[in-house]
């Protein structure tokens, strides 16, 4: 991909788009936005793969982090956020995550499964408040700033929160990761 070759842009989206596709949809829930922002998430990774480092995370987690930042671009520009964007997975409806669960191929149903509850018995490590900063962070895709004027904590603080709880968290997924890379 580094180099340009289209054949590899494309097996990398074959293997990797219908994960990143229901991610999207549980963000964006409408399919044609979702859709829009896989296309846009495809394009910035063709553009930025120089950027990519396989010594600091691996493919999927890359390209989900470039789609949770398109996603959240793309509702942020709409002023929809508030309404799609659900508080935790336990929010979704049951419907929604089963249509979304039979979209993906059975092995990464169970391998997304194993990632989820790696990622919420982590989460359950944290303090309460570097877990309720975090998932305000990354759940409902709130800035830094954001975050303080909503719990009432000065900035500094909240920064502070999230490293520290992203720095717990580290070890417990690596672990996790390298577990299934056997």
């Amino acid at each position: 991909m580094r180099s340009g070759d289209e054949s590899a842009l494309a097996a990398i989206y074959d293997r990797q788009s219908p994960v990143i596709l229901g991610f999207l949809m549980r963000l964006m829930r409408e399919r044609a936005d979702a859709e829009s922002v896989l296309l846009d998430t495809f394009l910035q990774a063709s553009r930025t793969s120089d950027r990519f480092d396989p010594h600091r995370s691996n493919l999927l987690s890359w390209l989900m982090m470039i789609a949770r930042t398109r996603a959240l671009d793309s509702l942020r520009s709409t002023a929809r956020q508030h309404k799609l964007v659900p508080m935790s997975l336990n929010d979704v409806p049951t419907a929604q995550m089963d249509r979304l669960q039979a979209a993906v191929d059975p092995l990464q149903s169970v391998e997304l499964d194993e990632q989820e509850t790696a990622v919420r018995t982590a989460l359950l490590t944290l303090s309460d408040p570097q877990r309720e900063a975090i998932e305000l962070a990354f759940l409902l895709g709130l800035t830094h700033p954001e975050i303080a004027d909503r719990l009432g904590e000065p900035l500094g603080t909240i920064k502070s929160r999230i490293r520290g709880g992203l720095l717990k968290l580290r070890e417990p997924l690596r672990l996790h990761h390298e577990v299934l890379a056997q």
